[in-house]
């Protein structure tokens, strides 16, 4: 491949589109910062008066307000348990006295950090002079007489004068200070709105800037890479402001260039690919049909020559028939599994919805011999749908069912298969069984291809079979693993994951 050519110099901006992105925003928010800070200014000081206005509403008129309503309930408490305690000299009453003394000294204290001023000190003379004259003798033991009663209602109708008298100076203050309140919230909204014009103003010579310097350059770069995308491939793309996108644009168009360049000289090659993996492919079928038929010749000749000589021949000379048998028919069932390997993916593998209890049907239908020969049991749970090519999938169950029998444990082999799903609606399936199991330590050997743990006068086969497993979930967009929590002579569990209905 031809080492690309440095990219051509964009062409550079002319008129204000030499202008850099920056500058026209610098311009723009040096504009609107001016205008803010003087709106700012404007606001800040409306807010202040509002809200000292607000404070003598909420903060001095309002609490002083209440303080004076609790005065007042203390004094009429007051009143009541004195009244009460002359009728029926309860020492209760004493008690209820005290707390409301305690509570009028409390909104007294308020009051007078709020709203002093002479209708206060009258309230506390007029207060004190009705428990002087008729509160404490009360209280003293006195029995209350006619006099008396004509004394306390004299005495308490001047404390209630008093509050009336306090009550509707604060009306009148409240009432002053909320129609100062209301003048400057009215002021304070001027200048809110004043303030969001401006920021109105600023946003719209931003918005104008940002629709005119990057908004319609952008659509207009979008646009034609659009038409590249659907395949015109042939158009230039090139804009004129700002200088950002206009040097982005040059880089872009160059690159578009190389990579059309690129793409022709690609497609080129892919089809060299195509044609050579015909052949090859090709080649491979001729080349395993003509490996297999010398081999089935010496598998049958050489099994020929012992039956016919075979008075002649010694033990030794039998062995090495037998050597020569066993390698050819060896050698046969490796080239169909290397076949198998390399076939997955390729030939007849398109993949559908489908009930993956059918490949594991087919499956047990196939070692149907094998299980009954060896006692076997296999098990399932309810099997879901899957996405995936059945005769593939029967291949997997096949091989991990296969080697479930044949590394079997002293008793009968006992195979269960499981799925439960799992995040993005993938199912992981399990093969389970109680035979002499795998060690930690191989548990990513097993996968790879011509790997075996074991000799071949023990456990025959090839030592591609989970290889194909692993090459057909990979396919299938799964994985598949040994589970490490099964020991060795516990049995083994393995794995494997495969895309649900929804990866359709």
């Amino acid at each position: 491949m031809a080492r690309p050519r440095p990219l051509p110099p964009p062409q550079p901006p002319i008129g204000y589109g030499r202008l850099p992105i920056g500058r026209w925003f610098v311009f723009a928010g040096v504009v609107g910062l001016l205008v803010l800070v003087a709106g700012a200014m404007l606001t800040t000081g409306t807010l202040t008066r509002f809200s000292e206005a607000r404070h003598e509403v909420i903060d001095v008129v309002d609490p002083a307000a209440l303080a004076t309503l609790d005065l007042s309930v203390a004094l009429t408490a007051q009143e009541d348990a004195v009244r009460s305690f002359g009728l029926t000299a309860d020492s209760r009453y004493l008690s209820a006295y005290a707390r409301a003394r305690s509570d009028e000294k409390a909104a007294l204290g308020r009051i007078e950090r709020l709203v002093p001023g002479p209708r206060l000190e009258a309230v506390r003379q007029a207060s004190a002079a009705w428990r002087t004259q008729s509160a404490e003798p009360v209280l003293g033991g006195a029995a209350p007489t006619k006099e008396h009663t004509e004394v306390n209602d004299l005495r308490f109708g001047e404390v209630r004068a008093a509050l009336n008298a306090q009550r509707a100076h604060l009306e009148s203050l409240h009432a002053a200070k909320s129609r100062q309140l209301e003048q400057r919230a009215s002021t304070l909204t001027f200048a809110l709105g004043m303030l969001a014009a401006v920021l109105v103003g600023v946003l719209v010579l931003i918005g104008l800037i940002v629709r005119h310097v990057v908004l319609l350059p952008v659509a207009e770069l979008t646009a034609q890479v659009r038409a590249v995308a659907q395949g015109d491939f042939d158009r230039s793309l090139k804009v004129d402001r700002p200088a950002e996108l206009s040097e982005l644009s040059g880089h872009i168009d160059a690159m578009r260039r190389r990579i059309l360049a690129q793409w022709r000289r690609s497609e080129e090659q892919a089809e060299e690919l195509r044609r050579s993996n015909g052949e090859l492919e090709q080649f491979a079928y001729v080349a395993s049909h003509d490996l297999q038929e010398p081999l089935r010749k010496v598998a049958s000749f050489t099994q020929m020559l012992e039956q016919r000589y075979g008075d002649q021949l010694d033990d030794r000379a039998k062995q090495y028939i037998s050597f020569a048998v066993d390698g050819a028919k060896r050698m046969q069932a490796l080239i169909n599994d290397l076949l198998d390997f390399s076939r997955v993916g390729r030939i007849g593998g398109e993949k559908v919805p489908l009930d993956s209890a059918l490949p594991l049907a087919d499956a047990l239908h196939n070692l149907a011999a094998r299980v009954a020969e060896t006692g076997a049991r296999v098990t399932h749970g309810p099997l879901p749908e899957v996405v995936g090519n059945r005769s593939q999938l029967t291949q997997v169950f096949q091989n991990l069912i296969g080697n479930a029998i044949k590394f079997r444990g002293d008793e009968p082999p006992v195979v269960h298969i499981e799925a439960r799903e799992v995040a993005d609606d993938m199912w992981e399936f399990s093969c389970a069984d109680n035979g002499i199991g795998i060690e930690e330590k191989y548990a990513d050997k097993i996968f790879l291809i011509f790997q075996r743990l074991h000799t071949r006068d023990r456990y025959p086969g090839t030592g591609i079979g989970l290889a194909v497993c692993r090459k057909i979930v990979d396919y299938h967009g799964g994985r598949i693993w040994l589970d490490s929590q099964q020991r060795e002579g516990r049995g083994a569990t393995v794995r494997w994951t495969l895309p649900g209905r929804s990866h359709e």
